[in-house]
């Protein structure tokens, strides 16, 4: 973090606190240290890296399949919402990762506490800031598929038309109906929501990660981990069902595997997206809720532990 952006962090914070009477809880100390937080993202070169990186493999998906109409989306659908799904979780850890430690290396923060503010109020502030930034992160890239999953129907349902500009009217209306049925179907939309809580759980629990570890370095490499192995959660969950039963000392033990290793599986609808398959409510509820629960529980862990922290 630069002098200037210090200086701005100190001001909007004194601005805050001014009051003459101090609240021990207040949103305007919040909203400065969110505000001050996503400034801070967007000014990072890896933001800009990755967010490229990613609408330049949205783009170059329209290129990327030379078959049948129906095949050609679901390969477009497939690396876009991968490549929102891949950028989001990277974004969310990295950026998350270096918060903590670099505002104590910059001694910002003990400036901040000084001020006073809370320490839940810093960390709530930092954890929103993140939370902000993906969701804006999440609508662009979100935005751009979108906008070319629109230009390829388009492009698809002109050829069409001039290839059976000869054929009965009910004939075209069947063709167009199954190329618009092939290109867009409202199940995209939950489905982006559930990759940004996705990104919101792993901000929330690299920034818990980032509370006890040494370095933003040391933080990256155990949520790369805990990344892998989260994914495979499942699979060894029913493994290890199978080979020890459902007693209740079982159950415990996979309940205190989940909380320290979310089943990120869950948070995997692209392929049912890709394949047509409808999303139901009860299941985007269902994933949405767990998303929440882990986001909050990993945030008040963060603050519980930072409390404790010497600093």
């Amino acid at each position: 973090m630069t002098n200037g952006e210090n200086a701005s962090t100190l001001e909007q914070l004194n601005a805050s606190t001014s009051a003459k009477r101090y609240r021990p809880f207040a949103f305007s100390r919040i909203y400065a240290i969110t505000i001050n937080t996503v400034t801070e993202l967007t000014r990072l070169k890896v933001f800009y890296v990755l967010l490229i990186f990613g609408l330049v493999l949205i783009g170059s998906s329209i290129f990327m399949a030379q078959f049948s109409f129906q095949q050609e989306f679901q390969i477009l659908k497939d690396v876009s919402l991968g490549a929102i799904s891949l950028f989001t979780s990277l974004l969310a850890i990295v950026a998350t990762a270096r918060l903590l430690p670099q505002d104590i290396e910059d001694r910002t923060l003990y400036t901040i506490l000084a001020k006073p503010v809370p320490r839940f109020e810093y960390v709530l502030g930092k954890i929103t800031g993140v939370l902000l930034l993906l969701a804006i992160s999440t609508v662009v890239m979100g935005g751009a598929f979108l906008l070319v999953l629109y230009t390829r129907e388009q492009a698809v349902l002109h050829t069409t038309l001039r290839q059976m500009s000869g054929a009965p009217p009910d004939q075209i209306a069947d063709a167009l109906r199954v190329i618009r049925s092939s290109a867009f179907n409202i199940d995209i939309l939950p489905g982006i929501v559930i990759i940004y809580l996705k990104a919101c759980l792993l901000a929330a629990l690299t920034l818990f990660v980032s509370t006890f570890a040494t370095s933003n370095i040391f933080t990256i490499v155990v949520m790369a981990f805990i990344y892998f192995i989260a994914h495979l959660q499942a699979t060894a969950r029913e493994y290890w069902l199978q080979e020890h039963g459902s007693g209740l000392i079982t159950r415990v033990f996979l309940a205190v595997v989940a909380l320290f290793f979310p089943d990120l599986q869950a948070f995997n609808l692209v392929d049912d997206i890709v394949a047509g398959t409808a999303i139901s409510l009860t299941l985007f509820a269902k994933t949405a809720v767990l998303g929440i629960f882990y986001t909050t529980i990993y945030t008040l862990l963060a603050t519980f532990v930072f409390y404790g922290k010497e600093l």
